[in-house]
């Protein structure tokens, strides 16, 4: 059976290095062949000149430069192009999934040369390769939760440089350098957008669809009608800015109230897996009848069910929205 997995494992690093070999060839240019033509066409022809360096080649590059076809195809396909964006990821498409299909084909072989059972290779395959999805996802909440922190902030800061007698892209302006990240790398990103030439409003629709947040949808929502209606964007902002503060306030009341829920689901639903553990340390062939009978097969599936079924339940009472 290990010499079989073996030949298995060699043909799918042939054909992945192949993937990625072909992947090479098809690259897109440089950065500094974009930077040329820019240049042609603006008629400035020094690179050397910081005024040549047009910024519209870099938010291209950083968008599409340096990026093969594999990699944009498969950023169409999973959307991963948008999480690695939110969760603020330099690494291409094609590195991670090469590194998702790399641990799980490693534990898989692993489990063979550790004298693990082979009906649990896959199994613990697809959690090792599940792992870098898990990692983006919590990175991704995780700024997310940040950015939400720091964005009563940011709001107060933008309506005292409306008070000021600044204008809305100058109050961007000072956040992104007043602040840290990620707000101001967002907000940054808005003013350096406009001074580009796209519409305000398209550049603060482009933000809300990067930070899925409710509260930026109201600013968002709020900016917008006022360009449009007209109105005090002060004041406004400064009753949004404190709508947030009362909301965070509320959810941490409700946070301190629901952690004795949120940790009663965590042991209930750690406690099978160490039990399965455990048991197999203990007596392998006791647990071996769950993948080798008909009837402990559809038991472990039932269970597998009945825990992601708890897992849904125990969520959705600990999760209140605030």
């Amino acid at each position: 059976m290990l010499p079989s997995i073996l030949i298995i494992s060699a043909a799918f690093l042939g054909v992945a290095a192949l993937v990625v070999g072909i992947a090479m060839l098809v690259r897109d240019q440089s950065v500094n062949q974009m930077e040329d033509r820019l240049s042609a066409i603006t008629g400035k022809g020094d690179k050397k000149d910081p005024g040549s360096l047009s910024e519209v080649a870099q938010i291209v590059a950083a968008q599409y430069g340096g990026k093969s076809a594999l990699d944009r195809a498969l950023a169409n396909w999973f959307n991963l192009s948008l999480i690695f964006e939110q969760a603020e990821v330099t690494m291409s498409v094609a590195t991670f999934l090469g590194l998702c299909l790399g641990l799980g084909l490693g534990s898989t072989l692993l489990c063979g040369f550790v004298g693990l059972n082979l009906a649990l290779a896959p199994i613990v395959g697809l959690c090792f390769g599940a792992l870098p999805f898990f990692w983006l996802l919590f990175r991704r909440k995780r700024r997310f939760a940040k950015f939400a922190s720091q964005l009563p902030e940011a709001l107060e800061l933008v309506a005292r440089a409306l008070r000021a007698g600044h204008s809305l892209a100058a109050g961007f302006h000072l956040v992104s350098q007043e602040m840290s990240v990620p707000i101001s790398v967002e907000f940054g990103r808005v003013f350096e957008e406009q001074n580009l030439g796209i519409p305000f409003e398209e550049a603060l629709e482009s933000l809300s669809e990067r930070i899925p947040n409710l509260d930026l949808k109201f600013f968002v929502t709020a900016v917008i009608l006022q360009r449009q209606t007209g109105g005090d964007l002060a004041e406004i902002l400064d009753k949004i800015g404190t709508l947030v503060r009362e909301r965070f306030k509320i959810w941490g009341q409700v946070q301190a109230l629901t952690g004795e829920g949120r940790l009663s689901g965590i042991v209930l639903l750690a406690l099978p897996p160490v039990l399965f553990v455990t048991v197999y340390r203990m007596n392998p062939e006791y647990l071996m009848l769950l993948f080798t009978d008909e009837l402990g097969k559809k038991m472990l599936v039932a269970g597998i069910a009945s825990q992601l079924f708890g897992a849904l339940v125990i969520r959705k009472i600990v999760n209140i929205r605030v």
